[in-house]
């Protein structure tokens, strides 16, 4: 007996469209609603710098008239030591970021979507004191790679969008 049964998948799409299932990037659907129609906030931190440069590539940059939405975004970070040695030395650190975002209609003046993500990243400290620092500098990009990415997939799933 096979556990692959062909009725179950030719079935599977016809149980999506029943749900509302809509590809994000359809026409029509929240990804192309998105694109090139959000202008997001100034960044103030080498942090939301990076945030914002990730949504930009995601997302797209709005025209000069402003798009059809405004984002705004707060990021916070947290280095912590992760691994210490006996000798009291950090050779590990982990830095913990949480992304506030709000999505406004430019139009009505209403939020569309609101929500914060939170994750987290880690670097080693164990190498010379330039290769720490870049390892910090790597970690914080990652970490705000990360963060949009979340923003990004709850932007997409926030109901009202692209109907």
């Amino acid at each position: 007996m096979s556990l692959f049964d062909r009725r179950t998948l030719l079935m599977m799409p016809l149980a999506l469209a029943a749900c509302g299932f809509e590809p994000v990037h359809a026409p029509g659907g929240s990804g192309a609603a998105l694109n090139g129609q959000v202008k997001l906030s100034a960044p103030n931190t080498t942090e939301s710098y990076l945030l914002v440069q990730n949504l930009e590539q995601r997302l797209g940059r709005s025209a000069s008239s402003g798009g059809a939405y405004a984002l705004d975004v707060g990021v916070s970070t947290v280095t912590r030591a992760a691994a210490i040695t006996t000798t009291n030395e950090t050779n590990r650190y982990s830095i913990d970021g949480k992304a506030n975002y709000t999505l406004k209609s430019n139009e009505t003046g209403q939020i569309v979507a609101s929500g914060s993500v939170e994750n987290f990243v880690g670097y080693s400290a164990a190498g010379s004191t330039v290769s720490t620092l870049a390892d910090e500098r790597d970690a914080k990009q990652r970490l705000m790679v990360i963060l949009s990415d979340q923003i990004i997939s709850e932007l997409y799933a926030a109901p009202g969008l692209g109907t």
